[in-house]
């Protein structure tokens, strides 16, 4: 071929290529975009489960009680309260869910290693205390929505709820669980629909929400401790990292599972404002007090229409069940990392019976404790979360601890700011809890 000929082909593929090279960048960069929105979409969907279920069930049957009661006593004022634990817990589940996924060990098992047994033990025994007495309030909570929509004696329901729940989580995969689980979460948008239902004053709930107004007396403190238990729950952190290890997530997928975390705890803030809202725009000014969520929902119901004490109260049933199953895997998964012993749905039976045996067991003792007639359900509900507030304080300190270790997290250790924000917020807590105790005296 002559050189004129050569030169005269380059110049021809040249000239279209230079005439389009703009336009086919851009085609190639939107096809990656393209390529990349269901990879990015499959990815959270694959992590989803932790964030929205630890998440999700804080707004159990105690947690409805209390915000009942935070909306028909104190009407929106403290709705304040509700936010800052809501960012709280944002804070400390977002940890749990990291130092889980970077180290692949529960908390539990990250105290015994890096502490020793004594310290471990301490950790496990707050953990368990403060979770069989969450799943005997779940459980009475599974009675009185029971008995509330379809007239169930309570025997009958507290041990239909523990047989259901028991074999769901006994008997079924790991994958099988967690949908079921997020199935059953779905409940919580009838909480949305009550609130709005009510007919809320929007421009108070918005001030209650922005501007801290601190209450007076020891039942209001005790009230907004209760708030702040319920809210960031003991198990749930526990539950958070545990239930991360047992997903297998990995450092990759850390910014989908943060994705996942803050979703279920803005969420449960959403949730619990919507309760709140509901009791505040309809129980209040019509002077109705009230001792649980279920007789919020039957308060509800001349004041707010037939629906919205029917959504109110299956929300109440629904949130029974899910947590239920949520809070004994919690203890079991504790147990298992202060015995050094395998824990984890995936595992089955055989490989993991002290993870299956504490799993019945705490279900056992919590249904035993909610059968006995003359245990006050109410108290069970409410002043359970007051005292989850109390074993926050054994428990928060260490999770800092270990998310500042560069040794445990690395590159992941909480920053300058990180240990700043949690240790406020144990700060918080440990006033809150003090006041209350010191009122408890003079009082």
């Amino acid at each position: 071929m002559s050189s004129a000929r050569r030169a005269e082909r380059v110049a021809r593929r040249a000239r279209p290529t230079v005439g389009r090279t703009p336009h086919l960048r851009a085609h190639h960069h939107r096809r990656r975009l393209i390529a990349r929105r269901p990879a990015a979409a499959v990815a959270l969907l694959a992590v989803l489960g932790p964030g929205l279920l630890a998440g999700l069930s804080d707004d159990d049957p105690a947690g409805i009680t209390t915000y009942s009661i935070l909306g028909a006593e104190h009407g929106y004022r403290l709705l304040w309260v509700l936010a800052l634990s809501t960012a709280a817990l944002v804070l400390f589940h977002e940890l749990a869910a990291r130092t889980g996924v970077v180290t692949s060990k529960g908390l539990v098992a990250l105290v015994r290693e890096r502490y020793g047994s004594r310290p471990a033990g301490v950790a496990v025994a707050a953990l368990v205390i403060a979770n069989v007495g969450t799943l005997a309030a779940e459980l009475a909570g599974v009675a009185i929505g029971a008995q509330l929509l379809f007239g169930v004696p309570r025997g009958v329901a507290v041990l239909s709820g523990a047989v259901v729940v028991g074999a769901l989580v006994l008997g079924a995969s790991f994958h099988r669980v967690e949908h079921v689980l997020l199935a059953l979460s779905s409940v919580f948008v009838a909480y949305i629909a009550a609130g709005l239902l009510a007919g809320p004053d929007w421009g108070a709930a918005a001030t209650g929400l922005v501007l801290p107004r601190i209450p007076a007396g020891r039942d209001a403190i005790l009230l907004c401790v209760a708030t702040l238990g319920t809210t960031l729950a003991p198990w749930g952190l526990a539950f958070m990292q545990s239930y991360a290890v047992d997903k297998r997530l990995t450092v990759a997928d850390l910014r989908y599972e943060r994705i996942d975390v803050a979703t279920g705890a803005v969420l449960t803030g959403v949730i619990g404002a919507f309760i709140v809202i509901a009791c505040a725009a309809t129980l209040r000014p019509a002077g109705i007090s009230i001792d649980d969520g279920a007789e919020a929902a039957q308060a509800l119901e001349p004041v707010a229409g037939s629906l919205a004490s029917t959504l109110f109260a299956v929300g109440f049933l629904g949130a029974a069940l899910l947590a239920a199953a949520i809070v004994p895997l919690s203890t079991a998964y504790s147990v298992c990392e202060a015995a050094g012993r395998p824990a984890g749905l995936h595992l089955g039976l055989r490989r993991a019976p002290l993870f299956y045996g504490a799993f019945v067991t705490a279900m056992a003792i919590a249904t035993t404790i909610v059968l006995v007639p003359s245990v006050p359900l109410v108290a069970v509900l409410y002043l359970t979360q007051a005292l989850n507030a109390v074993l926050l304080l054994a428990i928060l300190p260490f999770m800092r601890a270990l998310a500042s270790d560069p040794d445990v997290m690395g590159e992941q250790r909480l920053t300058r700011f990180g240990r700043l924000a949690t240790g406020l917020t144990i700060a918080v807590i440990a006033v809150a809890c003090v006041t209350l105790l010191s009122l408890t005296i003079v009082g």
